[in-house]
């Protein structure tokens, strides 16, 4: 009895079909988890991170980011000159619809695991894509060489 493999019975349209649907599939899934609010299990609402001057108006007002969340410096986590640079060594500044400015603690790790993972994604496709030039030049030289040889024996039974 033959035994039949995947890779010959499907066609090569139907594989770009599959492999366009495996993309396609983890750029949604990508999209869709960075518009979603992903929040770590230990920390559950935003009132855990810590605030500068307890001022808690960003809660119930609506807010304008001032500047977005970035590292601070090496002075304020050192000299702890501000107590929000202490836990996560991020800072967001934030001005609440009354005026009032807040500076609070933010998490970067999700930011961060998302670009490394889309590194990540990005260097697989790059292997693969190569990965797949260089088996389809591999069996491009294969082919000719047995063209080749096939070639001559018939140039020598003739």
């Amino acid at each position: 009895m033959h035994r039949v493999e995947m890779l010959e019975v499907c066609q090569k349209k139907h594989m770009f079909l599959g492999l366009g649907l495996l993309v396609a599939v983890t750029i949604f899934v990508l999209i869709l988890e960075s518009r979603l609010d992903i929040s770590g299990p230990t920390r559950k609402g935003k009132d855990q991170f810590v605030i500068e001057n307890n001022s808690t108006c960003w809660l119930r007002e609506p807010v304008t980011v001032v500047q977005e969340c970035h590292k601070c410096s090496e002075f304020d986590i050192v000299s702890r000159s501000l107590g929000v640079c202490v836990h996560t060594k991020y800072k967001e500044i934030l001005r609440c619809q009354s005026g009032e400015i807040v500076i609070k603690s933010c998490d970067r790790i999700a930011l961060i695991d998302q670009k490394n993972f889309i590194h990540f994604e990005v260097w697989c496709f790059v292997f693969g894509l190569l990965s797949y030039l260089v088996s389809y030049a591999r069996d491009r030289i294969l082919s000719r060489k047995t063209h080749q040889r096939l070639e001559r024996q018939l140039n020598r039974a003739t």
